[in-house]
């Protein structure tokens, strides 16, 4: 992430002590895809609106399919040694690999694919301090495989599920870690205190009215003594995980 001076990592559950003052950080991620159009909604609204409109966020969907040599913009073939579906041309995905990196230095190359591995909030962390990434969606049967060995510096899945395509891999990991970007949400410590990360589910929340058809706001919630809600939050994260997620605990 490119920052006018560096963030201080407290430890490694990404505790990150920042003044938006002090910080002008942006990121800019690319994504390849054949289906360019899919990405048209996720990225102009919202949070990742706002990203962008600040310049802290630049998001640019490449059509792969502006970087073939093939008649009718082909960028797919049968698989050799036959069977169902297609796969994606190493010829296309090189072309358009080589001539992005041309002009931008990237941090990663990620490949969405199923049998990456899963993303979580850690990872989002992690590459939420890289400056450049380049997202490659993967579509049919996937790409072939000498783009996995040669050009791809990671492998992402966003679940045990197979989608069409991955474009929507994509738009989550974009979102996941947009979000985490300085500047970008309105409360600095907001991200910090998400589900996820201090392996942790987030605790229950409450907003107005007091009261409602009988079912009252806790009362150490209004009490005014923060380190008392404090308490209280940790002990209500720490039994949602134990009864959701115990896994996290682990």
């Amino acid at each position: 992430m490119k920052c006018a001076i560096p963030m201080i990592i407290q430890n490694s559950l990404f505790l990150v002590q920042y003044s938006i003052l002090d910080l002008l950080c942006s990121m800019k991620i690319d994504i390849l895809s054949v289906v360019p159009n899919l990405l048209d909604s996720p990225f102009s609204h919202s949070i990742l609106k706002r990203a962008r409109d600040k310049g802290l966020l630049e998001v640019n969907v490449i059509n792969l399919r502006d970087h073939t040599t093939y008649a009718r913009a082909q960028v797919d073939d049968y698989a050799f040694g036959g069977g169902a579906g297609m796969v994606m041309m190493i010829e296309p995905l090189v072309n358009a690999i080589e001539a992005l990196q041309k002009g931008t230095d990237y941090d990663e190359i990620i490949f969405l694919t199923p049998d990456g591995e899963t993303f979580n909030q850690k990872m989002a962390n992690q590459l939420s301090l890289k400056s450049n990434l380049l997202l490659i969606c993967g579509h049919y049967k996937g790409i072939d495989q000498r783009v996995r060995e040669h050009f791809i510096t990671k492998e992402i899945s966003i679940g045990d599920y197979v989608l069409s395509g991955g474009e929507l891999g994509a738009a989550v990991l974009v979102d996941a870690i947009g979000r985490l970007i300085p500047g970008v949400l309105n409360d600095e410590t907001s991200a910090l205190t998400d589900s996820f990360q201090d392996n942790l589910l987030a605790p229950p929340v409450y907003t107005r009215p007091e009261e409602f058809r009988g079912w009252k706001v806790p009362d150490i919630l209004l009490s005014g003594n923060h380190k008392l809600i404090e308490e209280w939050r940790h002990e209500q994260s720490v039994k949602r995980t134990e009864e959701r997620r115990p896994d996290l605990l682990d």
